[in-house]
């Protein structure tokens, strides 16, 4: 397939800046897979969607501070963002503002900037980097938000759940959830489990091939733990829906699962990319967000939901006024 059948325009202001005051007072489309059919609710009525018995699997993911700002021995401005952790106080990241070179952070710490294969390194020196991104790092807001990260991102670009620190970018599908949709949802019968796939960069990354089938995915960390496993092997062999939240997550289940349909424990690294004619193993139904043109993201979803289907879904979206992309609205996919 070619890159630009996932191509769509949206307008600039129809691309969310700032989350809303609640997080489940988003606007969800449910599209339902084979019909096209579609209807138009709030988030929070997401539960009336949901059956008794059905697994809910959530990424757990913490975003972590990883954009930092210093100074060339010179004064200029240096922006870095720190992707991938690969030794003590040594990350690959994305850099600006430098080729090479040492990086005033704050007193007594220097970021020593290097190309290496092509990308570029940071080497530390002076402090424990996690501690110096909890004291001067900021939130890593996607390039189409275009105002500084404040104060409201270190609550609302996190999930209500989000536990274990690594990402660097939020599993934005969780982002609707409250702790009271989530009680809802227990009571309604529905198990809620929990895996982890810390979102790096790659998820992201623009695709620069006119054949997708060619794109390869950036390896990202993820973890099934014993009885998210045990809960969804059960409710495959019973006939029960898997209803993931988000990308990250279908990505993560479909990584770990086996050829017979089971999902095994364990940690490791996924390249998988999900794109049209990728026959699903493990996930029935999908809740996610209305996704950039021609990204990783939207390829995934529209090989869940069919492309024609999709981008008419995201044309009537469009023309009620949704609110598209990391802080917009969302889709519920069954």
């Amino acid at each position: 397939m070619r890159i630009s059948e996932f191509d769509y325009y949206i307008p600039r202001e129809q691309i969310a800046q700032y989350p809303l005051a609640r997080r489940d007072a988003a606007r969800l489309c449910v599209l339902y897979r084979g019909q096209g059919r579609r209807e138009h609710r709030v988030f929070r009525e997401v539960v009336d969607y949901l059956r008794e018995g059905d697994v809910l699997v959530l990424n757990d993911t913490k975003v972590i501070p990883s954009r930092i700002y210093g100074r060339k021995p010179s004064g200029g401005r240096v922006e870095m963002m720190l992707l991938k952790e690969v030794g003590r106080n040594e990350w690959d990241a994305l850099v600006r503002g430098i080729k090479e070179g040492p990086v005033v952070i704050k007193s007594g710490v220097v970021a020593n900037v290097s190309v290496f294969n092509g990308h570029f390194r940071v080497r530390f020196e002076g402090d424990d980097v996690k501690r110096l991104l909890k004291e001067v790092g900021r939130v890593p807001l996607p390039p189409y938000i275009r105002r500084e990260a404040g104060e409201i991102d270190k609550i609302h670009y996190q999930t209500v759940y989000a536990e274990r620190e690594g990402a660097v970018a939020a599993p934005t599908a969780g982002l609707h959830f409250t702790k009271e949709t989530l009680e809802a949802i227990r009571d309604k019968g529905i198990e809620i489990v929990k895996l982890t796939l810390h979102v790096g960069y790659g998820t992201f990354k623009p695709v620069r091939v006119s054949d997708i089938r060619r794109h390869k995915m950036d390896e990202e960390y993820y973890e099934v733990p014993e009885d998210t496993a045990y809960t969804v092997n059960r409710a495959k062999a019973e006939g029960r829906r898997v209803v993931a939240v988000g990308t990250t997550v279908t990505r993560a289940l479909e990584s770990s699962s086996t050829e017979d349909a089971m999902v095994r424990a364990g940690a490791g690294l996924s390249r998988l990319f999900i794109y049209p004619g990728y026959k699903f193993k493990i996930v029935d139904a999908l809740i996610t967000n209305l996704h950039q043109p021609c990204s990783t993201p939207m390829i995934l979803t529209a090989a869940f939901a069919g492309l024609a289907p999709l981008k008419e879904a995201y044309a009537e979206c469009q023309r009620m006024g949704y609110r598209f992309f990391s802080y917009g609205d969302a889709m519920l996919i069954i």
